[in-house]
């Protein structure tokens, strides 16, 4: 697998990202995450976007961090926000979920971020084991989702205190 930076509007970030919001749509009966983003909000040094590809150049895994600071939506300083980690359905169960989260993780550290933050949803309970499996632990809500009950949000330090 070759993980790579791209842009958010990059054309295999939509085409990923529209398979991941048609998979929401499945498992909330919504119209998928209508969080606002900006292709912008990933642009380094205050966030990234990453793009893994399969041995035949076909995009599989996906995943993006930005910068967040204290605010009005429940972020602290020196947040660091996961969002849209997706994994097609084909490529689950080889590990391309770790590895994104793990270089995202890292990237946010290098940038001086403390904290790294994502939500999920109750109705992903693959997401919650493996973010609980990677060190992560359920935090008071924040973002757009923070007053839903089905929003589970988890947070993990960057930096050892």
């Amino acid at each position: 697998m070759n993980i790579r930076p791209c842009r958010f509007d990059h054309p295999d970030a939509v085409k990923l990202n529209d398979q991941v919001q048609l998979e929401y749509a499945e498992r909330y009966g919504d119209g998928g995450d209508v969080t606002p983003l900006d292709p912008t909000m990933f642009d380094p040094p205050h966030g990234l976007y990453l793009l893994a590809y399969d041995e035949l150049e076909r995009p599989v895994a996906t995943g993006g961090w930005r910068t967040q600071d204290r605010n009005a939506h429940g972020y602290a300083d020196g947040d660091a926000e996961i969002k849209r980690m997706f994994v097609i359905p084909e490529g689950r169960g080889r590990g391309l979920a770790r590895r994104m989260l793990a270089a995202l993780e890292d990237d946010a550290r290098a940038a001086g971020r403390v904290r790294m933050v994502l939500e999920t949803g109750d109705r992903q309970p693959e997401a919650v084991a493996l973010y609980t499996s990677s060190g992560y632990a359920v935090c008071e809500k924040f973002g757009h989702y923070r007053e839903y009950e089905s929003s589970v949000c988890m947070a993990k330090p960057l930096r050892q205190p």
